[in-house]
């Protein structure tokens, strides 16, 4: 029973839940389950790498979906999340590539949308950034451990 848990866990499914998770205002991380399938090498690097950035992107992008929803439903923010808002106002989308910080990422793509950023750009920049950050826990797992 436990065997199915742990093989459902580490395949590409899995990491694409958990990446999505992640993603998310939820506490998760799936770095430490990506260097494990790097080191297990059941998978290409294409195929792990495409699956965490994809789940990552679209968590990212339903947090997005959170701030645009929330600023229809509530206009008045306490004075610390105003700062947040305008820091992400002041550098724009660009800010999206850093989506990827733990904390920080989930934040400043719920700024995003509450901003109503554009989404194609943002997409582009959340997908870019969380690409990165997944190439290079790639890296390092293989280079690490290989």
């Amino acid at each position: 029973m436990f065997e199915s848990i742990f093989y459902y866990g580490t395949s590409l499914w899995g990491l694409f839940v958990t990446s999505f998770v992640a993603a998310t205002l939820l506490p998760a991380g799936s770095e430490a389950l990506l260097s494990v399938m790097v080191i297990e090498q059941r998978y290409s690097f294409f195929a792990l790498i495409m699956a965490a950035t994809l789940g990552n992107t679209l968590g990212g992008l339903v947090t997005f979906a959170m701030g645009h929803l929330a600023r229809n439903v509530k206009k008045d923010l306490l004075p610390k999340q105003t700062a947040g808002i305008e820091r992400v106002r002041k550098y724009g989308v660009i800010c999206l590539l850093f989506s990827w910080l733990p904390i920080v990422g989930d934040l400043l793509c719920f700024a995003a949308g509450w901003l109503k950023l554009n989404v194609f750009w943002s997409s582009t920049l959340l997908l870019l950034g969380k690409l990165m950050r997944y190439g290079v826990v790639i890296l390092l797992a293989q280079g690490v451990w290989g």
